[in-house]
């Protein structure tokens, strides 16, 4: 064997060490470990499941809740990914500590068995800025834990974005059905009214209607657009309509997988750490 060779090999295997090595170094890596923080958390239920919803909340951790009339969209013959099986919904935003967020989410899952078609859907939004006496009684009760930034939700993971149509009052079934054509399954709406937004009209050069109805569209990412494109042609501002619309990103879900066939974050994420241990 040749000198040369000899050395090849002998490189080889300095090399194959090197990468075994750091292969070890990034498995027993400590996890990056981040403040705590607030986030929003969205759940559409059956009327009168709020009230276990808030038990489970307060059992586990600690969240400021507020509690929405809705009314689900789905035909009668369509159970839809946020769990539309009766009429009337009841919209629950809760503020929770982001360390608790996915335990939170499998908690809900369980107790409310979300894994099953038209109990509900709970999923969760980031927040730019909360206020400061609101954000610390939050995070006060998980005072001991921070987040493992190999968690954090980035934007090319999100799935899944929340669709808000807000227009005018009887034109929200119009909104639907464009809506319905251009992809999405189903919907929530919630009653509203616009107050007093006349120096907003003045730069954006049309009134607003007063009386509105909000419809919650959760979309997944890929046929967003489509959907948006289609609501903003049917019901968009210069439509009778008037329709103000927008998305924000939305994190993790639970329930979707009852009827969308798809996996659940959390459930995906438990099974993955399952894994790993």
């Amino acid at each position: 064997m040749s000198d040369n060779v000899r050395k090849e090999k002998t490189t080889k295997k300095a090399g194959m060490g090197t990468a075994v090595l750091a292969a070890a170094k990034k498995a027993t890596a400590r996890p990056e470990r981040r403040p705590n923080r607030v986030k929003l958390l969205v759940s559409i239920v059956n009327p009168g499941d709020e009230v276990r919803l808030t038990e489970i909340l307060n059992d586990f951790s600690v969240s400021l809740n507020h509690v929405f009339s809705g009314t689900g969209t789905a035909r009668s013959a369509v159970l839809d990914y946020l769990g539309i099986g009766t009429t009337e919904k009841s919209v629950m935003f809760s503020l929770i500590p982001e360390s608790d967020e996915e335990a939170i989410l499998r908690e809900i899952r369980t107790r409310m068995s979300l894994y099953l078609v038209g109990r509900g859907i709970s999923f969760t939004l980031p927040l730019s800025a909360i206020s400061e006496i609101v954000a610390k009684g939050i995070v006060a009760a998980a005072t001991e834990k921070t987040v493992d930034g190999r968690k954090v939700m980035k934007d090319e993971n999100r799935k899944y974005d929340l669709i808000i149509a807000e227009v005018a009052a009887g034109f929200v079934d119009d909104a639907m059905e464009a809506a319905r054509s251009a992809g999405a399954a189903g919907g929530t709406i919630l009653r509203a009214r616009s107050v007093n937004n006349s120096k907003a009209e003045q730069f954006i050069g049309i009134s607003l209607q007063k009386e509105t109805e909000i419809l919650l569209i959760l979309a997944q990412r890929e046929g967003k657009t489509a959907i948006m494109n289609a609501l903003s042609e049917a019901a968009g501002l210069k439509t009778e309509a008037g329709g103000v619309l927008f998305s924000l990103p939305v994190d993790r879900t639970v329930g979707i997988g009852a009827s969308g066939g798809e996996t659940d974050a959390s459930a995906a994420e438990q099974s993955a750490d399952e894994a790993r241990e």
